[in-house]
């Protein structure tokens, strides 16, 4: 049975999810009027484009998820609801993981002013590379799912076809080896992407810093917009990488079930990675001038159709 806090995390869940969805539905909207006006696709409107449609669809599938655990909790936890909803869960999550891994090498890359000749060299190739990196980043997605469905399986099998009393052990033995795979498996997958994006912002906030104090030493001025453009650059950054991190332990928690079923920490986390993605997408609108103005556009769009409905 469901409790009222249990209600009450899931409603603001579904919330949060409705907000974000909206969020990606504007950077969706922005990113594709750029690559349909212009000849060629940006590499950054791509990883764009693939972030926010991973979103779009996960917190699509977050609202549906908290539904079906308010009005049919009876039969979601049993005839392997739970475990196709994990698998799905863990595709998507592990992707929109690997796509803001991916968002912050890029801004990496491109705005950093380091010297090495690798860092040039992906520099000068990051357009073609980007195509790869986002493939690599469903294979790895899809790869990481799988335990799920196979350690499901093994469950499956073990229930309808049990072993004789005196394999006991050796059924124990299969279980706890299928779970070390998983947990094994399932960690590389998760684990990659973190270090990627903390690697790529902190090199890329300190690559900022170091600008911002030279441009403070050469300028002549008390205000220097170059340096509250950087300082901007930097909290936009923090922030990304915090709500990354934050939404990254929430799903390892998630995952590898650190809090029991319909428990208040499980409910107290799905609040929380509900309202990460949205913050992330928060911030993306906020630092990106061509998102903020995406909502005034069609605000103005609907506008007129309606004045032209009118007359």
């Amino acid at each position: 049975m469901v409790t009222y806090f249990a209600i009450l995390c899931l409603s603001i869940a579904i919330m949060e999810s409705m907000a974000g969805i909206l969020g990606n539905g504007i950077i969706l909207a922005s990113s594709s009027q750029s690559c349909i006006r212009g000849k060629t696709r940006s590499p950054y409107d791509t990883i764009v484009i693939s972030l926010s449609s991973s979103g779009l669809i996960l917190q699509s599938w977050t609202t549906m998820d908290s539904l079906m655990c308010i009005f049919i909790d009876h039969t979601y936890y049993k005839e392997n609801v739970y475990t196709v909803t994990k698998i799905i869960f863990t595709f998507l999550n592990y992707s929109r993981l690997w796509f803001g891994a991916w968002l912050s090498v890029f801004y990496c890359i491109k705005v950093a002013t380091f010297t090495p000749s690798f860092f040039i060299w992906l520099k000068q190739r990051i357009a073609r590379l980007v195509p790869w990196m986002l493939l690599t980043s469903w294979l790895c997605s899809f790869t990481a799912a799988i335990p799920f469905i196979w350690d499901d399986y093994a469950l499956q099998r073990n229930f309808t076809a049990p072993l004789p009393a005196t394999n006991t052990s050796a059924m124990r033995t299969t279980k706890k080896d299928s779970l070390v795979l998983l947990i094994l498996l399932c960690n590389v997958g998760i684990t990659m992407p973190l270090i990627l994006s903390v690697v790529s912002s902190v090199l890329l906030i300190w690559s900022l810093w170091i600008h911002r104090r030279r441009m403070q030493n050469n300028a002549s001025g008390f205000r220097d917009p170059s340096s509250e453009a950087h300082i901007s650059a930097i909290k936009s950054v923090c922030s990304l990488l915090i709500l990354y991190i934050i939404y990254f332990i929430c799903v390892l928690f998630i995952l590898f079930n650190v809090f029991s079923p319909l428990s208040n920490g499980e409910f107290i986390c799905i609040v929380v990675m509900a309202a990460c993605p949205t913050g992330h997408t928060l911030v993306l609108i906020w630092s990106n001038p061509k998102f903020r103005a995406q909502p005034v556009r069609i605000w103005h769009h609907i506008n007129c159709h309606g004045r032209t409905a009118s007359t």
